[in-house]
């Protein structure tokens, strides 16, 4: 081995001192490993915002805290004791802390410590806020007249008529209390508000009728509070929307493309359909939600032949009767991507729920055994996927006793809630609507989000199919068919404005000959409209 001394470069170094200077060179290594392996470990040590004693370090630091906790605790109490007093005008007590502690006592009795309460427990996210609202004007080329499905329809061909309108504005405030436990309420405003309204009775002989339409103007459509176990078990208990046809589970207006709810179902059931009453619901991992209701059945009295069973939700009384019971369930199958298939059903009697007759004085009558059974069977589907929505349903209905029914509401005494009419057996409504999103061709349109549907829309309905089980053309033009055509504009996704074109043709009637033929005027009309749907949480 050959090494070189710092002072003599060239010189050769002995073996000693080579040896003297492998250890030298070993040993300033060694120091500056140490060094490193120590900086390393105080690092990681610092990270963690722990620091090493030796155990005398630590018992000395030890004692020096529990001395001052001690004192610390002392002090608190003294000042505590002598710094709680009573609020006189609550009668209840604070108790003031020093300004070293980390938590202080609220009062029942003090706004300030109130006001404290409701900012601690409101947890981000827990308030909705919310609704949806119409804005609409359509001109219809067919009279508005009450005679234009009278005797002489051809009096009338000519007429044509316009409309602005709010048809639903909505309010809806909803809070997840915490725990399972949450609540939610609607309000809706039909047609501007709570106002004295005028309007002709077609089954009145034309009459004028001023009048404030409870629950027609203004209603309390939901509000109900619910506890959720888990997703497969969730109970519900107060005014809530009844999931029957695909119109009143999907009534938002951005969740259809016609400028107007379908007119079908809007026709023969009630829409949006609300009662009070308790429902558990839930949902699986593999797409299937369900929903099961007990709820009030409907009044027959209110029965029609215009809109068969919709007039018999609600009440037009201050309370809501429940002499007869009901049920409703839906189930909603979302497993596969974009599609949505789903089932619902209603069954109830509907003859005892009366103030005209007491269940006495019907047990009495021709009318003992008369029920009045609803029962309603509807599917409907969305498909939502690759720039195409495609939307429809089917919905039929059937009244047993209907006969009977139309003969007790004709009975009933002048200025009763009954409009005394024929009431149909069997009404049924069917719809199909598709729309396409043209924006989506353009890749700008499509990443800022705007969407824009050319659809076409096709509806059958009938609130009049059968009476007593049978064919009856009586009131032909209680049936129709309608087809449209429009757009649908999104800006944003809460935001539609829309436009349509729709043809109304209505059923065949009976000529003064016996024959079947063409009797009514066809109904065509435009409209537009913008409309809004929107939750959002603070």
């Amino acid at each position: 081995m050959t090494l070189y001394s710092k002072g003599s470069t060239f010189a050769p170094l002995k073996n000693r001192e080579c040896i003297k200077f492998y250890f030298d060179m070993n040993k300033y290594i060694f120091g500056l490993f140490l060094s490193v392996v120590v900086f390393g470990v105080s690092y990681i040590h610092a990270q963690d915002n722990t620091i090493t004693l030796t155990q005398e370090e630590y018992q000395s630091i030890l004692q020096r805290l529990n001395a001052l906790e001690e004192k610390a605790s002392q002090k608190t109490d003294a000042q505590s004791g002598a710094t709680k007093k009573v609020d006189a005008e609550s009668g209840a007590t604070r108790k003031v802390t020093a300004e070293n502690t980390d938590s202080s006592e609220n009062t029942e009795g003090s706004e300030s410590s109130d006001s404290s309460n409701r900012k601690r427990h409101h947890r981000k996210g827990a308030l909705t806020i919310g609704g949806y609202g119409e804005i609409t004007a359509k001109h219809c080329f067919f009279s508005n007249n009450y005679l234009r499905y009278g005797k002489t329809p051809e009096k009338y061909k000519n007429d044509h008529y316009g409309e602005f309108d709010l048809p639903h504005v909505v309010i809806y405030l909803g809070y997840d209390f915490g725990k399972g436990w949450s609540m939610g309420s609607e309000i809706e405003f039909e047609h501007g508000g709570p106002e004295v309204a005028t309007e002709i009775e077609e089954e009145e002989g034309g009459e004028y009728e001023s009048e404030i339409e409870r629950g027609g103007e203004v209603a309390l459509e939901q509000f109900w509070l619910q506890k959720k176990f888990n997703d497969y078990a969730i109970l519900r208990a107060g005014m809530q929307v009844i999931p029957v046809g695909a119109l009143n589970a999907n009534h938002e207006p951005t969740k259809f493309f016609s400028v107007y709810r379908s007119e079908g179902e809007f026709t023969i059931m009630p829409s949006t359909w609300h009662e009070v009453g308790l429902t558990f619901m839930g949902k699986t991992k593999f797409g299937l939600h369900y929903q099961a209701m007990f709820l009030p059945g409907l009044d027959s009295d209110r029965f029609n032949k215009k809109n068969w069973i919709k007039p018999g939700a609600g009440s037009p009384y201050e309370f809501k009767l429940a002499n007869v019971f009901a049920g409703a369930a839906r189930i909603d199958y979302t497993g596969v991507q974009g599609l949505r298939l789903s089932l619902s059903g209603y069954m109830g009697n509907s003859f005892r729920n009366t103030l005209s007759m007491s269940n006495s004085e019907i047990d009495a009558s021709a009318y003992k055994n008369v029920k009045g059974t609803v029962s309603i069977g509807s599917f409907d589907f969305c498909y939502d996927d690759h720039n195409v929505i495609v939307r429809g349903s089917a919905t039929y209905g059937h009244l047993t006793d209907a006969a009977a029914i139309t003969q007790y509401n004709m009975g009933m005494r002048k200025g009763s809630v009954s409009s005394k009419q024929w009431v149909a057996s069997d009404a049924i409504a069917a719809g199909i609507e598709a729309g396409y999103d043209f924006f989506s061709l353009n890749h700008t349109l499509r990443e800022k989000g705007h969407r824009f549907y050319v659809f076409g829309r096709y509806e059958y309905y009938d609130s009049m199919f059968r009476y007593d089980g049978k064919r009856d053309y009586t009131y032909a033009w209680c049936g129709r068919q309608r087809a449209a055509v429009g757009i649908n504009y999104f800006p944003i996704p809460q935001v539609a404005v829309k436009a349509e074109f729709a043809y109304g043709i209505l059923n065949k009637g009976m000529r003064a000959d016996g024959t079947l033929g063409k009797i009514y005027n066809d109904e065509p009309q435009i409209a537009i409209g913008v409309v809004y749907a929107g939750l959002f949480k603070l």
